[in-house]
């Protein structure tokens, strides 16, 4: 049994039949030239004798006493469950495709196994198929993630036979044969250990936190000090975003949509406002939610409050769990003009960065923990869609593979992410760039939001207004 870190055991605790608090991700692949009809069916195959598993594919969650992770056997884990074969009718184009990732990522994970599905989706358009992965966000958050699918994937399309996800896992130690080895009591003994050393455990969590609290004193409490009451109009504030459509009680079905976009076109557009791909990030989704929000007549005359994950994991750490925290930023939907809306984006988040510029990295948990505490005690209680909303929506970017890569030889063309949602938050769009294209994928409440897809529609003709005042380049004719 291993106790959970606090920023791990919040997605748990706070986690309902309506709001499950896993995350996933979606590969379109394009098989390897010359691979016969049954590739996809070979792979299943291959992929089904890899019955080994390293964490956390091999950890069942307990709550009760402490929530804690148990390390399960190899012949504990029911592989045949876990990996999942299924075809759309032919030819299944992008809206058959999200259908069926919104239904397999509106239900919540099975608590009695390990967190985590996989499921091969064979019967796309143009012959290709592709593989639907989903975690518990208390396990890896988006960083681990990309870490992860970065070291599973092949960078050679000749390469052949790597194993797939469950059997390498993350780069934590794994327990010897022996040290594995049925021993009578070893189960009660190790919950007896954990309840024995909890109070020594807590004391020692205390003590950290007194600590921090120390570092962060003059620092991190003076930025919650300045996010609460800001000096500068460009500070997005938390609990006082406008309270929208987006904010209402979510329930458990969803809808997932799409959009990819060029790096190089994003940077261009980046490059002409002074702004970085974040930035941009924001700006286009201002821009989509503003229109979309107009057309229900529902737009507020402030903007909306956008909170932004952001990854302090320390380079080089591959393991699982969670180590992010939190700022927020102006999206600009009160701006009709799309300068003007990047502009204020760009002031708001560097006023939030300004914020935590400062804070030491061995404070950073705490610091998140005050500025998140009322928010995820709202969700404990069952009041995130009541009062005042600490946000709008959640908007994420994460880093992935600069360069293509392949699962048997097949070329992963998109990487999209599917995220999770919570009462107050109907809608979340988190982005992640592979191999030069911007891939951002749109998850939100199907109840919640009506025609949710437009708001991915409107998110490309935003970055085509863009793209347009930057200047797009020619087409070649010959290419043409």
């Amino acid at each position: 049994m291993r106790l959970l870190k606090p920023a791990d055991a919040v997605w748990l605790l706070n986690e309902r039949r309506d709001t499950p608090a896993h995350v996933g991700g979606l590969m379109q692949c394009s098989k390897p030239e010359g691979a016969p009809a049954s590739f996809v069916t070979d792979l299943v195959r291959g992929w089904r004798r890899q019955a080994t598993f390293r964490s956390p594919f091999n950890l069942r969650p307990r709550i009760v006493p402490l929530p804690a992770w148990e390390e399960l056997r190899d012949d504990e884990i029911d592989l045949d469950y876990h990996l999942r074969h299924s075809a759309l009718p032919r030819p299944g184009g992008e809206r058959e495709l999200g259908v069926l990732i919104s239904r397999l990522h509106s239900h919540p994970l099975d608590r009695h196994r390990p967190l985590w599905e996989c499921h091969v989706i064979e019967g796309l358009a143009d012959d290709r198929f592709a593989v639907y992965w989903k975690f518990h966000h208390s396990q890896l958050d988006g960083m681990a993630a990309m870490g992860l699918m970065d070291r599973v994937l092949a960078t050679d399309g000749d390469e052949r036979g790597r194993p797939p996800l469950w059997a390498q896992g993350t780069r934590r130690p794994r327990r010897t044969e022996d040290e594995r080895a049925d021993v009578p009591g070893r189960d009660l003994a190790a919950q007896a250990q954990a309840l024995a050393t909890a109070p020594l455990r807590t004391g020692r969590a205390a003590l950290g936190w007194a600590d921090s609290a120390r570092q962060i004193t003059g620092v991190g409490l003076r930025q919650i000090r300045e996010t609460v009451l800001p000096r500068n109009k460009d500070h997005a504030v938390p609990f006082r975003a406008p309270r929208t459509v987006l904010n209402g009680t979510i329930h458990a079905p969803r809808r997932f949509a799409t959009q990819h976009y060029p790096v190089a076109r994003l940077k261009e557009i980046a490059r002409a406002h002074d702004a970085t791909i974040n930035d941009v990030l924001l700006g286009l989704c201002g821009g989509a939610l503003r229109r979309y929000l107009d057309e229900h007549d529902t737009l507020p005359s402030r903007s909306l409050v956008a909170t932004l994950p952001v990854s302090v994991r320390a380079q080089g750490d591959d393991g699982g769990g969670n180590a992010i925290t939190f700022i927020h930023s102006l999206i600009g939907t009160d701006e009709a003009d799309h300068r003007e809306r990047m502009r204020k984006v760009v002031a708001s988040t560097a006023a939030a960065k300004a914020l935590i510029s400062e804070l030491p990295r061995a404070s950073m948990d705490a610091y998140t923990m005050l500025l998140m505490g009322p928010y995820l005690g709202q969700l404990a209680l069952g009041l995130g869609a009541r009062g005042r909303p600490m946000h709008n929506i959640v908007i994420s970017n994460v880093r992935g593979p600069a360069e293509p890569r392949y699962v048997e030889g097949a070329r992963v063309d998109e990487m999209f992410p599917v995220s999770l949602l919570f009462d107050g938050q109907a809608l979340n769009i988190t982005a992640v760039s592979y191999a030069g294209e911007f891939c951002i994928g749109f998850t939100g409440c199907r109840d919640s939001l009506a025609s949710m897809q437009r708001v991915a529609v409107y998110c490309g003709e935003t970055f085509d207004a863009l793209d347009e005042q930057v200047g797009a380049p020619a087409r070649d004719p010959a290419a043409a």
